[in-house]
C-alpha cells in the first residue's frame, strides 16, 4: 500500500519542532504491523488450517459427491460378494386341457437362480474393490484442491488486514496532525491554506481507510462462505522436504484410475455373456377322472453363449477409458513436477524480496530517526522530515506485505508436495 504524505510549504517552518517532533514520536512509535489484528486475531482464536479445511470440506459439494461414490463402490462390493450373479426370478406356470372331459391340469412352481461364470465373482470383487480404492483417492484429491483454496484465501484475507492496518495508522497520523495545525492556524502561527491543505489529505486518508476496511471485509465474508468460521486460521509451520511425487493426492488419483480402468476391462471380458442359471421347480399333476396327482421335482440348467460382437461395445468402451487413464497419469506426474518446480522457484525469490524489504524498512527507519534528530536540533527542515517519515511508513508496510507474501509461498510449497493441513 502506498502512503502518501502531502508537500508542505516554507510556513511550516516556524513551527517545525512541535508539530515535528510529535509526528516524528508518533510515526516512530508505531507497532510493526506484524503484530497488528491479523497476528493478534490468529495468536487469540488458535484456529489451525485442518479445523478450517475439515470445516471447509463439511460445506463442499465435493464432500457430498465424495459420499456418493462411497456408497457406490460399497454397493459394488456387496454384489460382488453375494452368492447369486444376479437378482433370483420366479416361475408359475400352469396348463389345462382343452376339449377334454377328464379335467386334467398341471401346475408348476419354480426358481431361477443366476450363477456366477468360473472366475467372474473374483472379477466382480477386485473391480469393486477398484472402485473403492478410486473413491478414498478422489476424497483426497479434492481435499487437496481444497486446501489450496484456503491456503489463497487466508493469504488474501491477511493480506488485505495489512492493508487496512497501515491505512489506519496513516488516517490516525494525519488526523492528529490536521488537529495540531487547526490549532497553530487559530493562533496565528500558519497560513489557512496550510490547514486546507492538512484538512484534503485527512479526508484522502479517511477515504482510503475506508476502502481498505471494506476491501478486509470483502475478504473476510469470502472466507466465511467457504469455511463457515469467522476466524483466521493460524500461519502453518513450513518444513522443507524432498519430493514424494508417487505419494502426492493427484498421483494416487491417477494411479487408482488407471487400477480401475484395469479392472474394468478385465471385467467386461469375463461377462461377454448372460450368466447361467439354475432352475428349481415343483411340478403337480392332476390326471383327472378321479386319478390321484401326481408330484414330481424339475431341475434345469441354462447356458447362455456368448458373442465377442455383442459384447465389443462395451470392451471398446473400456480400453477407451485405459487407455485415457494412463495418458492422464503420465501428464499428471509432469505436471505435479512442474508446479512444485514453479513453487520453489518462486518461494525462493519472494523470500530474497522479503528480506531485501525487511533490510530497506530497517534503514529507513534508521534514517527517519535520525533526521528527526537532526529536525530537533533545528538542523533539518519539515518537509525533509516528513518525506523520511512517509519513506520509512511506506517501506514498513512493503515490508509486513511481503511477509504475508512469502508465508503463501510457504504454503504454494506445502501445496505442490502435495501436503494437507
Amino acid at each position: 500500500m502506498t502512503v502518501n504524505f502531502f508537500p508542505w510549504t516554507v510556513p511550516w517552518l516556524a513551527a517545525r519542532v512541535v508539530v515535528g517532533s510529535a509526528l516524528a514520536c508518533a510515526a516512530l512509535a508505531q507497532p510493526p504491523l506484524a503484530s497488528s489484528s491479523a497476528a493478534a486475531a490468529d495468536a487469540a482464536v488458535q484456529i489451525t488450517m485442518a479445523q478450517a479445511l475439515d470445516a471447509a470440506w463439511g460445506r463442499s459439494l465435493e464432500a457430498a459427491e465424495s459420499t456418493g461414490r462411497q456408497r457406490r463402490a460399497q454397493a459394488e462390493q456387496a454384489v460382488a460378494g453375494s452368492w447369486l450373479a444376479a437378482a433370483p426370478a420366479l416361475d408359475l406356470s400352469q396348463r389345462a386341457g382343452m376339449g377334454s372331459k377328464s379335467g386334467g391340469r398341471e401346475t408348476e412352481v419354480g426358481v431361477a437362480l443366476p450363477l456366477w461364470r468360473p472366475g467372474q465373482r473374483q472379477q466382480n470383487s477386485q473391480a469393486a474393490e477398484a472402485e473403492s480404492a478410486w473413491a478414498q483417492a478422489a476424497e483426497q484429491a479434492a481435499r487437496w484442491r481444497l486446501a489450496a483454496q484456503l491456503r489463497e484465501q487466508a493469504a488474501r484475507w491477511r493480506m488485505a488486514e495489512v492493508d487496512a492496518s497501515q491505512a489506519a495508522q496513516q488516517r490516525q497520523m494525519l488526523d492528529a496532525l490536521s488537529t495540531d495545525v487547526d490549532r497553530r492556524v487559530k493562533a496565528g502561527d500558519l497560513a489557512p491554506a496550510d490547514a486546507l491543505a492538512a484538512r484534503a489529505e485527512l479526508l484522502a486518508a479517511r477515504a482510503q481507510d475506508g476502502e481498505a476496511e471494506q476491501a478486509m471485509l470483502s475478504q473476510r465474508a469470502a472466507w466465511r462462505l467457504l469455511t463457515g468460521l469467522a476466524a483466521l486460521p493460524m500461519a502453518e509451520a513450513f518444513q522443507a522436504q524432498e519430493a514424494v511425487p508417487d505419494q502426492h493426492p493427484e498421483a494416487l488419483l491417477a494411479e487408482a484410475l488407471v487400477r480401475r480402468a484395469r479392472q474394468r476391462v478385465a471385467q467386461v471380458q469375463s461377462q461377454r455373456a448372460a450368466p447361467p442359471e439354475l432352475g428349481l421347480g415343483l411340478r403337480q399333476e392332476r390326471p383327472g377322472m378321479g386319478q390321484a396327482p401326481q408330484n414330481s421335482l424339475a431341475v434345469s440348467l441354462r447356458l447362455p453363449f456368448g458373442s465377442e460382437t455383442h459384447s465389443r461395445p462395451q470392451l471398446a468402451a473400456a480400453l477407451a477409458e485405459q487407455d485415457l487413464a494412463l495418458a492422464n497419469q503420465q501428464r499428471m506426474r509432469e505436471q505435479l513436477a512442474s508446479e512444485l518446480g514453479l513453487a520453489r522457484s518462486g518461494l525462493a525469490s519472494v523470500s530474497a524480496q522479503a528480506a531485501a524489504e525487511a533490510q530497506r524498512a530497517a534503514l529507513l527507519r534508521e534514517r527517519a530517526t535520525l533526521i528527526n534528530q537532526s529536525f530537533q536540533a533545528g538542523e533539518s527542515a519539515l518537509p525533509e522530515l516528513l518525506r523520511a517519515l512517509g519513506a520509512a511508513a511506506q517501506a514498513e508496510a512493503a515490508a509486513t506485505r511481503q511477509q504475508a507474501t512469502l508465508t503463501l509461498a510457504q504454503a504454494r510449497v506445502q501445496q505442490a508436495f502435495g501436503r494437507l493441513p
